[in-house]
């Protein structure tokens, strides 16, 4: 195979057999292939593309360069969930501990936040001494025990995917629907895995800025899903506004906290007992989502998922003693009206500059970091009232606190008129079709 060929046939638009799609990323895996050649092979399916038979193969090719974890020896439905992610997307805390509760294996390998978008695992490293760098068998031991275990992508899962996204993500490929699906399917295939629901975010705070192309996104990961004999469910979730009222890792833990207590805000509730619902259906746990809501709902407001998540945190060594930022400063309204419009992107990227995610991937996070909302779209505001809360270190500079402070004030539109919030769940499909 000479690499060079390869790329140019992609260039120009022909279709890769499986057999070279195989042998190029085992090229690359092993160093036979370079660093530009590969840059060279995603820009071309960037601008090409690829059908569904490449899209498998090339899943297949980097699922199959590391381990497929063998979770045969627990008993049980095992699902898991993944999110495109968001700003302010926390309900992984949530529903890993409602869906154990429920009797289904929860096996979450997570990820870390990309950009202005936050990442489970470190919102669960806020919580102090929480280990998510765990063996695979301390791993599927506390799957075994507690019905869930957090930890991050390990050197032997997929190795391909882990070379692969570093160069997608600086080399301007990372939005490409193929490259995407086979990222996200590769690593998810080698769970060892029954079934997986995923959160497909739509919205300003999303990488899919529209519905047409979160669909694509969604209809291309459920395919995968089929062809590797996986049940899948694919949400639609809203994105143009932040998920619940907290951004940042500690103060999403904080939150969460209250949802299990069976408070919290509504949308975050709700997300997460709907996320919940279709992962206890896939677990065959429910004969249908109206039966799997109740139960959701059952175990979270009995308290036993709350003591599900409480068990593991203990578990993977962590401790209840949540940072808090050194200072506070309050952002107030300019004028009365109604929030018209509350740009999730731009609070992402006010907590980001706060500390609270990394701009580059050497950064340090402050975990302490981050913003709480106090008004989100169709609440009615007065002049003077808090709009959100930035938390901060007093190592931050003034430059930076500034620069936070005007991402907010640009995130916020205000109207006279009354306006509602955007539907959260916009639409679920599954490999059988779309249910709403």
């Amino acid at each position: 195979m000479i690499p060079a060929e390869i790329i140019k046939l992609k260039r120009n638009g022909f279709e890769l057999s499986e057999k070279v799609i195989q042998e190029f990323i085992k090229g690359y895996v092993e160093d036979s292939i370079a660093d530009y050649q590969m840059s060279a092979l995603l820009m071309a399916i960037y601008f090409q593309g690829m059908t569904k038979k490449e899209t498998f193969a090339l899943t297949s090719a980097m699922l199959h360069t590391g381990l497929v974890i063998d979770l045969s020896d627990i008993s049980g439905m095992k699902i898991d969930k993944h999110s495109t992610g968001g700003v302010g997307d926390k309900t992984s805390i949530v529903i890993g501990p409602i869906v154990a509760a429920a009797g289904v294996k929860v096996p979450m390998i997570s990820g870390r936040g990309l950009g202005h978008t936050g990442g489970t695992l470190d919102k669960l490293e806020s919580i102090p001494g929480f280990n998510t760098q765990l063996s695979l068998s301390e791993f599927k031991k506390l799957v075994n025990e507690h019905g869930v275990c957090f930890i991050g992508q390990t050197k032997e899962i997929c190795p391909a995917d882990k070379k692969m996204y570093s160069l997608r993500d600086v080399t301007g490929t990372v939005e490409c629907i193929p490259l995407i699906c086979a990222s996200i399917m590769s690593k998810k295939l080698a769970e060892g895995i029954d079934g997986l629901v995923l959160d497909v975010k739509v919205g300003q705070g999303a990488f899919m800025k529209n519905k047409n192309e979160a669909q694509k996104l969604a209809q291309g990961l459920i395919e995968i899903a089929k062809l590797g004999g996986k049940s899948v469910t694919a949400l639609l979730t809203d994105m143009n506004q932040p998920l619940g009222y907290a951004v940042g890792n500690a103060l999403e833990v904080k939150e969460c906290l209250e949802v299990l207590d069976n408070k919290g805000p509504d949308d975050l509730r709700e997300l997460c007992l709907e996320l919940s619902a279709h992962m206890i259906l896939l677990g065959k746990k429910a004969k249908n989502i109206s039966q799997a809501k109740k139960i959701a709902e059952e175990l979270l407001v009995s308290g036993r998922a709350k003591k599900v998540f409480v068990d593991i945190v203990k578990a993977q060594g962590g401790r209840f003693t949540l940072p808090t930022a050194d200072k506070t400063q309050t952002l107030n309204s300019l004028k009365n009206g109604v929030v018209k419009k509350l740009d999730a992107g731009k609070v992402g990227l006010a907590s980001l500059t706060l500390g609270a995610g990394r701009k580059r991937s050497e950064d340090t996070i402050d975990m302490a970091a981050g913003i709480i909302l106090h008004k989100k779209i169709g609440d009615k505001v007065k002049k003077g009232e808090p709009l959100a809360t930035l938390h901060y270190s007093n190592k931050l500079p003034t430059t930076s606190l500034n620069e936070s402070l005007n991402y907010l004030k640009d995130a916020y539109e205000f109207s006279l008129q009354k306006s509602s919030p955007p539907r959260l769940i916009i639409k679920v499909m599954t490999t059988q079709g779309s249910k709403k």
